[in-house]
């Protein structure tokens, strides 16, 4: 997520009231998630087991729970809680707005797009042309939408991130400051959920098709023409390259990527990162040539068993 202008160490310092390491005038451009982070970004890591990869990484400001030696090039933001003032600054730079119409009177709905009743088109979002948006869809805000789209009912597009820190007295939530990316001619099914990502976009590629009943959570990219299957739940931060094929209710874990034209059957459970142009099915997911061999092993070890009784 990048500030709408440059702001200084000095400044986010005081913003967030903490001690920092650099110059006062070091430029500061926006905060962002590890796994996007670009040069000029804030990251934050409040675990030492996270600290060489934070400090190592292209965050050139790193918000951090302990003084550390500052690499060269960067800064840091020292401070006692870097949960807390990351969710100070997605506060400070995107702040919940709330709205007073079904439709936000800032946003951009293209030619010959439809909007059946009782939807909500929230702050910011822009929709292209010749899309189709069915009754009950919710657009939450900063969401943009291509051409040729259709979303059936009940869909939510921008919902904020399953991110949590547990605390003595409960859950604290990471504030989600990113966005939903539609490319043209997706179509979604009716009741799926599309997390909107903490700070960067979660996206689905052109041409993608989405059944009934999905969720895709944050900062999750979804290739170009990829079909994914009813009840289908896929976690954050999870690339999908193109031409996918995901069949029901398969559930895949957070931070993997699944690559180019990977067929995963139906029920399978993803729990690592799958090379593209194979098939795979089982918990956990596995090629499905060797996943047949080891089924076909277990149907022999009663007959093994009792070989061995015999002897």
């Amino acid at each position: 997520m990048k500030f709408p202008k440059p702001h200084t160490l000095k400044q986010i310092a005081n913003l967030i009231d903490c001690k920092y390491k650099g110059a006062d005038d070091f430029e500061i451009l926006g905060i962002n998630e590890i796994h996007v982070v670009e040069p000029g970004d804030v990251v934050f890591v409040d675990h030492p087991k996270y600290y060489d990869k934070a400090l190592a990484s292209a965050a050139t400001i790193v918000l951090i729970n302990k003084d550390v030696e500052c690499p060269e090039g960067k800064a840091l933001l020292i401070s006692d809680d870097p949960f807390r003032d990351f969710n100070k600054l997605t506060d400070h730079f995107k702040p919940f707005k709330t709205s007073n119409s079904a439709i936000a009177n800032d946003a951009k709905i293209g030619d010959g797009t439809v909007v059946q009743p009782n939807c909500f088109i929230g702050n910011n979002v822009t929709i292209g042309k010749q899309c189709i948006i069915h009754a009950n869809v919710s657009i939450y805000d900063d969401t943009v939408i291509g051409d040729y789209v259709t979303i059936h009912a009940g869909t939510v597009l921008g919902a904020s991130a399953f991110y949590y820190k547990n605390r003595p007295e409960g859950y604290d939530q990471l504030k989600s400051g990113g966005r939903v990316i539609i490319e043209d001619h997706v179509d979604i099914g009716a009741l799926c959920t599309i997390d909107k990502g903490v700070t960067g976009d979660t996206t689905i590629g052109k041409g993608s098709k989405i059944d009934n009943q999905v969720q895709i959570g944050h900062d999750t990219v979804i290739g170009k023409k990829c079909l994914i299957a009813s009840q289908v739940g896929i976690a954050g931060c999870v690339i999908i390259e193109d031409e996918v094929t995901i069949w029901g209710q398969v559930g895949i874990i957070s931070g993997i990527t699944i690559g180019k034209k990977a067929i995963i059957f139906a029920k399978a459970g993803v729990s690592k990162s799958l090379e593209g142009g194979k098939t795979y099915f089982g918990i956990p997911a596995g090629d499905i040539r060797s996943k047949y061999k080891e089924i076909a092993s277990i149907k022999k070890i009663p007959e093994i068993f009792q070989k061995l009784k015999n002897i």
